[in-house]
């Protein structure tokens, strides 16, 4: 099979359920008179007309902004307090209590202490999504940590590897597969908190746009906002899928290696 034909099959693979879905949708809503439930061709044209490009650049770009710098911050604090606290067993077992007692918190209730601290600004949006995403990569992080092969630790101690080229060249290769497990569901967690803090928070962007549509019973712009949302989560989940497959590419053929040889 050719590397065309390939990529076609999988694309056609992907998509073919999501356009049978529209097409549903389509047909079964055309010629709606319902408030609540537009024709699909109503809102494609209304879609056109808000996110091209007004609010595409109001509201669209910043909160993706925010989505990737909370997410980001997120993720370096993690990663770096796994690796030391997985590193330090005595030290992990003391405050694994507290990771627990922090992760438990819902976001939700969590945004009146935020808005309190912080304002309702971008500040409280990013410390918020930021919050969030770090507790599934934090504790994955120490688990991978703690996982590694001894094996691996004799053969570095072997070669009287330092401190940092242990960690840089034998601790974070065999954590990443978790610490990705980890960024992928922290990854939703962001935007559902994206969301949530644009609603309570200043106007401005997508949360603030759908809340606003609803309580301005702008119902048919509510759903192109609640489409663009969609949008995002698809396109940030397929990003950053192609990062871990960059990044991941030495074990994911590992992987494929083991199958084939059973």
């Amino acid at each position: 099979m050719s590397r065309a034909l390939k990529a076609a099959t999988l694309v056609a693979r992907e998509i073919w359920l999501p356009v049978l879905l529209v097409a549903a949708w389509w047909w079964f809503s055309a010629g709606s008179t319902s408030l609540y439930w537009p024709a699909l061709s109503e809102i494609t044209d209304r879609f056109v007309d808000l996110w091209f490009f007004d609010h595409l650049l109001e509201d669209a770009l910043p909160s993706v902004v925010r989505l990737a710098t909370g997410f980001g911050v997120g993720f370096a604090t993690a990663v770096v307090l796994g690796l030391l606290l997985g590193s330090v067993p005595a030290l992990e077992d003391a405050t694994r209590p507290l990771v627990e007692f922090m992760r438990a918190l819902p976001s939700v209730a969590l945004l009146p202490i935020m808005m309190l601290l912080l304002g309702t600004g971008d500040d409280m949006k990013v410390v918020t999504i930021a919050f969030v995403s770090t507790w599934p990569i934090l504790l994955n992080t120490v688990e991978g940590v703690r996982s590694v092969d001894p094996v691996l630790h004799r053969v570095a101690s072997g070669y009287r590897l330092g401190t940092w080229h242990r960690i840089r060249y034998v601790v974070v290769p065999a954590a990443l597969p978790q610490v990705f497990a980890g960024a992928r569901v922290a990854l939703s967690m962001s935007v559902v908190a994206m969301v949530l803090t644009e609603m309570v928070g200043s106007p401005g962007g997508l949360g603030y746009f759908v809340l606003d549509s609803q309580r301005t019973f702008d119902i048919v712009a509510m759903w192109t906002g609640l489409i663009v949302l969609g949008l995002i989560g698809y396109a940030a989940n397929k990003a950053f899928g192609l990062v871990e497959a960059r990044v991941l590419a030495w074990h994911h053929g590992h992987t494929k290696q083991k199958e084939d040889q059973r």
